[in-house]
């Protein structure tokens, strides 16, 4: 069995990280450089960059501030936000990233997914994707796109499946309904994606005790987790996280 990821987010706007809770109410968390660096030399198997309103302010990522973090940082590093175009995907990968994330843009042109993988590889392309329950359906979710800000009538299950043909090396799935609450990840979210597609699935939104990363991983077959609140506000050290992971029998890089 591989090892089990651990990797914090950097949600950043206005070249500062902030944490929400459902993607509202954002407070400061700190310095994207300095919290990056600090996550790579503590023991972080990846980090992940969000420009959450490239898309909304409909402006390009902030690339040199990628090239700072990635400066700092000795870990797989993935950006994402505002990614529309293959050429900005070989900017930010010339930057110093080693993947990145594409979700709205993916949503409104599907062919992205296949031309950024034909040119740059699928493990460079993550399909990332924000999901609601929907209202209507109950036991599916429904895209989200711009940041959560604007629903789709796409289902979660059916665009993770239509990413992976389309040459997506990775899934990106955060729950809005968990995310920043700290009560626990969306896990039946989680392995209905994760049981639908072969290729590795993030899991993300709601962390907030140790057991809910375990639980991410073994209830809803996360290959790996997202976290940020409880890394950014000091609540555990990214050591604590694997100590208790490995105690508890999942396979962890130490």
């Amino acid at each position: 069995m591989l090892a089990k990821r651990i990797i914090p987010c950097l949600d950043v706007k206005d070249n500062r990280v902030v944490k929400g809770v459902n993607f509202l109410n954002l407070r400061d968390a700190g310095d994207p450089v300095e919290l990056g660096a600090r996550y790579s030399d503590t023991g972080a198997d990846e980090l992940v960059f969000l420009d959450i309103t490239a898309t909304i302010r409909s402006r390009r990522t902030i690339v040199e501030l990628v090239k700072r973090v990635a400066e700092n940082v000795f870990i797989p590093f993935t950006v994402g936000g505002g990614i529309s175009q293959v050429d900005q995907i070989d900017e930010l990968l010339r930057s110093g990233a080693e993947k990145v994330s594409i979700n709205t843009a993916a949503v409104q042109n599907p062919a992205l997914i296949a031309e950024s993988a034909k040119r740059f590889g699928s493990q460079c392309v993550v399909l990332a994707i924000d999901a609601r329950r929907s209202k209507t359906r109950p036991g599916h979710w429904q895209v989200c796109v711009k940041a959560g800000t604007e629903p789709t009538d796409i289902d979660v299950v059916e665009w993770a499946r239509q990413g992976q043909d389309r040459g997506a090396g990775e899934i990106l799935l955060t729950s809005m309904d968990a995310d920043g609450t700290c009560a626990g990840y969306d896990n039946e979210l989680n392995r209905a994606v994760h049981d639908a597609v072969t290729i590795p699935v993030i899991a993300s939104g709601g962390a907030g005790q140790l057991d809910h990363l375990y639980d991410a991983i073994v209830v809803g077959h996360a290959d790996a987790v997202l976290m940020a609140s409880i890394t950014h506000f000091g609540d555990y050290t990214i050591r604590q996280m694997k100590e208790y992971l490995a105690g508890r029998g999942l396979p962890m890089n130490l």
